[in-house]
């Protein structure tokens, strides 16, 4: 018994929708600044005649034009088609994988720079300091501020334009590094090594980190990699906090794009296929509230093997007398009895923790036997249009009178009426 994938609420669809709108927006933002600072740096480069600022408008000029094939993959990810009727999501994590080579690609740029040999240096202004300078400052706080948003709307898109600003941000310091030896004349080495070689290598290691985090995280997704552990936990505590799912047998999900799709496997405690049905539905609209980025769940239900039935019956007295009361009943017994062959597995007796409440005790006890996994209550008070019997009802427990005192006779009647009923 499977339950069809159904879309997400409205509500969710209109909060994604505004996500999305955000998410392009900054990425608008992020092609204008690359092609600013790429059309900066070029006229910086033919003034100065700076290697370093040459290779910097090289990387910001390549940065604009992946943000804006980025931009454009952002837009093909929200459409569905006949021929991709789950959406292009994946689109995202292709265009951070492309992202992670953008990176690397700078990497080596910076990679040239170390290896060339020192040359005369070039003729540096301070105006060249000050707007390389302002350039550095811009692309670091565009970089977090790409980074929160990414976050907060999970967007690998977003997330990988940030941590390429970021990397960028030491790619210019390094040539900001480079312009001011320039600018005052500082020509320092060490073993035959420039200091401005030296930094550069320190931002290799950086970029390498930075681009093969990207590609890492891109790669899982597109290679359909179980989604974060934190994310499973969540929706398994959302499974098993319903009182009618007995077990979670399976829970397995996958990222694409930012959207997590999920798929389990519940045994319910009912084999009533509209009930069970109902149940599905409340876990799946509680699910899209409670996890963000859900755009389909896929549950499917079995009803609970029924091979043993766990019985509870109130009891005035630890001697195994029944109380005529339920909610104020001192005692309750909890039986276990093998539906095979009628054999008692297991008995105890708990004191009733509600008696001694102020109000809703008879609600309040009700909500205890379902904590309890109670399959059948016996008792003498009719519970059936209160409060405490719609609590139980609800959790599938199945309320019965008896006219027995002892509770060895209440056992047995209910077994007689189970055998009758099978």
């Amino acid at each position: 018994m499977s339950q069809p994938e159904t879309s997400s609420p409205q509500i969710t669809r209109h909060r994604v929708d505004q996500e999305t709108m955000l998410i392009g927006r900054v990425a608008v933002c992020a092609f204008l600044l690359n092609l600013g600072l790429a059309v900066m740096k070029g006229i910086l480069a033919f003034y100065s005649s700076s290697l370093a600022v040459t290779a910097g408008a090289i990387d910001s000029g390549t940065d604009a034009v992946a943000s804006l094939i980025l931009y454009g993959g952002l837009k093909l990810s929200t459409r569905k088609t006949p021929s991709f009727p789950l959406g292009l999501y994946k689109i995202e994590n292709i265009m951070s994988v492309v992202m992670a080579l953008f990176i690397f690609f700078a990497g080596y740029e910076v990679a040239l720079q170390v290896i060339r040999p020192a040359s005369a240096g070039p003729d540096i202004s301070i105006h060249t300091v000050l707007l390389l300078s302002a350039g550095v400052v811009a692309t670091y706080f565009f970089g977090r501020y790409a980074i929160r948003i990414g976050r907060r709307t999970e967007s690998p898109f977003l997330i990988g334009e940030g941590r390429h600003r970021q990397v960028d941000v030491l790619s210019s310091i390094v040539v900001v590094a480079s312009v001011l030896t320039g600018y005052f004349r500082w020509n320092y080495t060490v073993f035959g090594i420039s200091t401005d070689q030296i930094a550069a290598a320190v931002v290799l290691i950086f970029i390498a980190w930075a681009g093969w985090e990207l590609l890492a995280d891109g790669m899982r997704v597109l290679l359909d990699a179980s989604i974060d552990f934190e994310t499973l936990d969540q929706v398994n505590k959302i499974l098993q906090g319903h009182p009618m799912v007995s077990k979670v047998s399976s829970l397995m999900g996958r990222n694409a794009g930012r959207f997590r799709f999920l798929q389990t496997s519940i045994i319910l405690r009912t084999g009533d296929l509209q009930k069970a049905h109902q149940i599905s539905q409340i876990l799946e609209e509680e699910i899209h509230r409670e996890v963000p980025h859900v755009e389909r769940v896929l549950i499917h239900y079995e009803p609970q093997p029924h091979t043993h039935t766990r019985i509870a019956i109130p009891l005035a007295d630890r001697e195994g007398s029944i109380s005529d009361h339920f909610g104020e009943s001192p005692y309750f017994a909890f039986v276990t009895v093998r539906l095979e062959n009628g054999s008692v597995e297991t008995s105890q007796v708990l004191e009733n923790p509600h008696r001694q409440a102020d109000v809703a005790k008879g609600i309040r006890v009700a909500e205890w036997l379902v904590g309890q996994n109670v399959d059948q209550v016996l008792m003498k008070e009719d519970l059936s249009r209160k409060g405490p019997g719609y609590v139980m009802a609800n959790a599938g427990i199945t309320s019965s009178l008896t006219t027995a005192d002892k509770l060895d006779q209440a056992v047995e009647e209910a077994l007689r009426t189970h055998k009758s009923d099978s």
